[in-house]
């Protein structure tokens, strides 16, 4: 509990547009999506966007094109015309959680049969003929290649027989500038920098769902953080499904030290993060050109999957825990105090508990910021599902919860070490927790994975960042006060 012996914090709102969660509100459309000026009926779309910021850009796209065909953006799903799900495939539970927000939207037109419920994303490409076969209620399911028409598919009469699943068009590119909707915070915007992956983990779906890497080009991302810049954002975050390897797929390219070179230099931008980054592809000129920028956070996400070699080779990661030990050591060495978040498995088909100890004591040797541990799920279509032996499940869950309490302890006495600081926070908002605290996130948070600032004293204001004495530590968050 909060101790409110003083009036608790201020919050001056400015006049900001703010976006809870992934569902989207109604707001003023932005600069950067021209209307058509011949529309005089605005239809509603209400959204629910789920999965990774990768899939929240294609959100934000499908809704910068219905917004440029006359739709408009509402928070009252009783209201819409439109009912939009972006799903997530990537493993089992996010399809089973896609599958019910599906539903739940579904029994919105029980009393309305004219509203439009559609279904997109990883879920779709993923599960097509089976979802079309089995959801009737549904009326168009889009791939994720298939998303940018959605205007023009919405547009198409029905007709008897009609298809009403759109995911075989070729693998779509991201080759200009796409009108956006944004999804976020006016303050925070993921800039999409490539499509796909062309790594070949045994345990992932992501290259059968989403293609191979293609890199967007440089000149187009430069417009695009230009526009954003332009727009207010404060906070830039460049990601795909290995940002390290932009620019890979196309010989004589500059790759991600260039980009970041480019955004750096930008007006506007206080922050820049770099997101899943591959742990074998840190090289030294991307260390140093993060470095050598103030406005690009040191701040490094490269799941590292495992600490055992042996479980390392049959995830086709393609490094072992030298390798690891020696990236984690480049990166002290170049960026003095980075912050460091990783993600690992437990359960891996043929994981011993010898395995999994060498996973335990490699979290402990390096003391990552910031760990998400998941366990292991065996997808179809991956050569991993038919590994052997299988770890038990209770197993697995046993192993998760013994990383996870040597997590709590690392992550305990490094929050504890920064009680009495000043930090600078970006202010997010005020908490959904409580009306008496703010919310804000230090250089060594993320948006949505990561821990924050409950601000208890102070003016904040949405979007600025602010010095905050750090107060007191909790046990994945911190309180402060806005000096």
């Amino acid at each position: 509990m909060v101790d409110h012996a003083h009036p608790g914090p201020k919050l001056n709102l400015g006049t900001r547009k703010t976006v809870a969660g992934r569902t989207l509100h109604g707001g003023q459309c932005p600069p950067y999506i021209l209307m058509n000026s011949n529309i005089t009926t605005l239809k509603t779309v209400y959204v629910i966007s789920l999965g990774c910021p990768k899939n929240l850009v294609d959100t934000e796209i499908m809704l910068g094109g219905l917004i440029r065909a006359g739709w408009e953006v509402t928070g009252e799903p009783a209201a819409a015309d439109l009912l939009l799900v972006n799903t997530c495939g990537f493993i089992e539970p996010a399809c089973k959680e896609a599958v019910e927000t599906i539903l739940d939207l579904a029994r919105l037109k029980a009393d309305r049969p004219e509203v439009r419920l559609v279904a997109a994303g990883c879920l779709v490409q993923r599960y097509g003929a089976e979802l079309a076969k089995d959801l009737p209620e549904v009326d168009l399911f889009i791939g994720v290649n298939d998303f940018p028409a959605l205007p023009d598919l919405l547009d198409r009469p029905p007709a008897d027989g009609a298809s009403r699943l759109f995911h075989q068009a070729p693998p779509y590119a991201y080759g200009g500038v796409e009108a956006r909707y944004p999804a976020t915070p006016a303050h925070l915007a993921y800039l999409k920098i490539a499509e796909g992956c062309s790594h070949r983990c045994t345990f992932c779906l992501i290259p059968k769902l989403r293609g191979s890497l293609r890199s967007r080009p440089l000149k187009t991302l430069v417009r695009e953080a230009e526009n954003l810049a332009a727009a207010g954002v404060k906070e830039l975050i460049l990601v795909a499904q290995d940002t390290t390897a932009y620019g890979r797929d196309q010989h004589g390219h500059p790759g991600i030290a260039a980009l970041l070179r480019e955004v750096a230099a930008m007006d506007g931008f206080r922050w820049i993060r770099l997101l899943y980054g591959h742990p074998a592809r840190i090289t030294p000129e991307l260390l140093a050109i993060m470095a050598a920028n103030p406005r690009i956070l040191p701040y490094l996400d490269i799941p590292v999957q495992h600490g055992h070699d042996e479980v390392l080779r049959r995830m086709g990661r393609g490094y072992g825990r030298g390798d690891i030990l020696d990236t984690v050591r480049r990166i002290r060495e170049s960026l003095p105090g980075a912050t460091l978040r990783t993600t690992v498995m437990a359960g891996f088909p043929g994981e011993t508990e010898a395995h999994f100890q060498a996973l335990a004591d490699l979290i402990t040797e390096v003391g990552f910021d910031h760990l998400g541990i998941f366990l292991y799920s065996p997808e179809a279509g991956t050569p991993a599902a038919s590994f052997r032996p299988k770890v038990p499940r209770r197993e697995a869950r046993r192993r998760a919860h013994r990383l996870k309490a040597i997590q709590a302890k690392i992550v305990k006495a490094r929050l504890k070490s920064l009680v009495g600081a000043v930090a600078e926070v970006l202010v997010e908002g005020v908490s959904p927790e409580s009306d008496y605290l703010l919310t804000g996130r230090m250089k060594s948070q993320a948006p949505d994975i990561d821990g924050q600032v409950y601000i208890t004293a102070g003016t904040g204001r949405i979007g600025e960042i602010q010095p905050v004495r750090l107060t007191r530590a909790l046990p994945y968050d911190l309180l402060g006060e806005i000096l």
